[in-house]
This record gives C-alpha cells, structure tokens and sequence, in this order.
C-alpha cells in the first residue's frame, strides 16, 4: 500500500496557496507557481532587509551633509569633528535633529568646529 501522508501535503499546499494570497493569475492559484513565487519573493525579501539598511544609511549622511553644509561645513569634517568631541551620536540621530531641531544641530556644528580646532592645535 503506497502511504502518501495526504493530510501533511495538503496543510502544506494550502499554507503556500494562502501565503501567495494578493500574486496575481496562477501564481495565486497553483501551488507549482505559487511555490516558485514564493521562494522568489522570499529571496528578495532576504536581499532588500540588507539593501533598506544601507539606502537609509546613505540618507541619514546626505540629510546631514546638506545641513552641515547650510552652516558652513562639509559632512566629513562634521563626523569628524564630533568623533573627535566624543560625541555618541549615530547618523540616524544627528539626521533626525538635522531635520527637526536647527537649534540643537547649530550646537553640534558648534561641538565639531572646537573639536577640530582642538585637535589641529593638539596636532
């Protein structure tokens, strides 16, 4: 007697049906392309959670380079100047104050500007 474990197989079949809900045409219907499309979607899924952190590292840094340099200073010489103050701010953070609080950023270019003088003195 040949054992198919047919309860296994289609709670199987039925979970990728439902996981491909919203694919459009067979993808959404067939289990052979629903599965394909799923593994594709799940690979992209895996590569984009990687690519989204770098896309919004990139835009934290040109949030702070257009403010920095609205005061008169490059975003190289301002992360500079404010690891050089020791100052533990990551760039979400410093983009975040950019962007809401002028007042605060105008003393964290402050920060920067002595440490740097600071350090080309000490230097």
């Amino acid at each position: 007697m040949r054992v198919t474990n047919a309860p296994a197989s289609r709670k199987r079949r039925r979970r990728t049906i439902k996981a491909a809900k919203g694919f459009r045409m067979r993808r959404s219907k067939l289990y052979r392309y629903a599965a394909d499309a799923l593994d594709h979607g799940r690979q992209y899924a895996y590569r984009d959670r990687k690519t989204k952190k770098r896309n919004y590292r990139a835009l934290w840094q040109i949030r702070i380079n257009a403010a920095a340099r609205a005061a008169g200073m490059t975003y190289s010489r301002f992360i500079e100047g404010l690891k050089a103050a020791q100052v533990a701010l990551d760039r979400k953070v410093v983009a975040d104050i950019a962007a809401t609080d002028a007042a605060a950023f105008e003393n964290l270019i402050k920060v920067a500007r002595e440490a740097l003088l600071a350090k080309a003195a000490k230097a």
